[in-house]
């Protein structure tokens, strides 16, 4: 099976932290972020416009050590993230879950790179689609 093109980018990350609302109070307040969706108690999607954060709440005390559950490249639209799957499931890549919908609209699946990292194929209402530009 053909690759189905190319990821419209690197433009989600997920950390988790024992801290969520002070963290996410920084994200807000100090780096100017906007919450995108509160998930639940213990999950906050934030975003600047074209990118997505989500902060989990994590169940260890914070330790100083970066904690990121995943990162996410975006597609443009759901037929794609389907592509997506059965391009990954043809290669033998270890799939953690199937295409899924989110509460947000939202839709996505789990992989894990050689290295055991957790990368999450994503479509995305509010990001997935745009374009950027190189500065001339």
């Amino acid at each position: 099976m053909d690759r189905p093109g190319r990821f419209n980018g690197m433009r989600h990350i997920a950390f988790t932290m024992p801290n969520l609302e002070e963290c996410v109070q920084f994200y807000t307040e100090i780096m100017g972020m906007e919450i995108l969706n509160r998930a639940h108690a213990d999950l906050v999607y934030l975003s600047c416009g074209n990118d997505n954060l989500s902060l989990g709440r994590a169940d260890l005390p914070a330790s100083g050590v970066q904690r990121m559950d995943h990162f996410g490249f975006i597609v443009d639209s759901k037929e794609e993230l389907e592509q997506w799957y059965l391009y990954f499931q043809s290669k033998g890549v270890t799939l953690l879950d199937r295409p899924h919908d989110h509460g947000d609209g939202a839709r996505s699946f789990h992989l894990t790179d050689p290295a055991g990292n957790v990368i999450q194929p994503l479509y995305h209402p509010a990001i997935s689609g745009q374009r950027f530009s190189r500065p001339e």
